[in-house]
């Protein structure tokens, strides 16, 4: 699975995308508001642990993800 941290522009938000390994989008959500979107792809148990990933990553950079 991989994150990719998308910088905003003006009024729209920082959103984040988790893509596969065929890189297909699992889910697109908003920076501070992962909760539903991480609940849909069953990652629930592992909010703090990717929100704490993104916190770091610079935006526009492909994160590789192994859980």
């Amino acid at each position: 699975m991989y994150i990719i941290k998308v910088k905003g522009v003006a009024k729209i938000p920082d959103y984040v995308q988790l893509r596969d390994e065929q890189f297909t989008l699992l889910a697109y959500f908003r920076v501070d508001r992962p909760d539903k979107s991480l609940d849909k792809v069953g990652l629930a148990d592992k909010t703090e642990y990717i929100m704490g990933l993104i916190k770091d990553l610079p935006f526009g950079q492909i994160l590789k993800l192994e859980l």
